[in-house]
């Protein structure tokens, strides 16, 4: 019963991931998200909103600031752990 289970569900999640990723835009494809209207936005208004002389800091910082401190946060917090693991008392 239980290797029927798991035929089963491994069945039902192979058909989820696969319909998933049928639906997906082609590469290339002009209504991709990668050419919306944000990467102009970006381009064009980045150094007045922002007023970095510099666009690419103007993204990081600004228009993706939480984003990058979440990233931070968790590569703070694993070198934390691995620090914690590696130097862990051997009594």
């Amino acid at each position: 019963m239980r290797k029927l289970f798991s035929i089963i569900l491994t069945t039902i999640l192979i058909s989820i991931l696969l319909m998933g990723v049928s639906e997906s835009s082609h590469f290339g494809h002009e209504n991709n998200p990668v050419n919306n209207y944000v990467s102009e936005k970006y381009i064009k208004e980045s150094i007045e909103d922002t007023g970095a002389l510099n666009i690419v800091t103007g993204i990081i910082l600004d228009y993706r600031a939480f984003d990058t401190f979440g990233e931070a946060t968790l590569l703070f917090t694993g070198l934390i752990a691995v620090i914690l693991v590696l130097f862990k008392d051997k009594t």
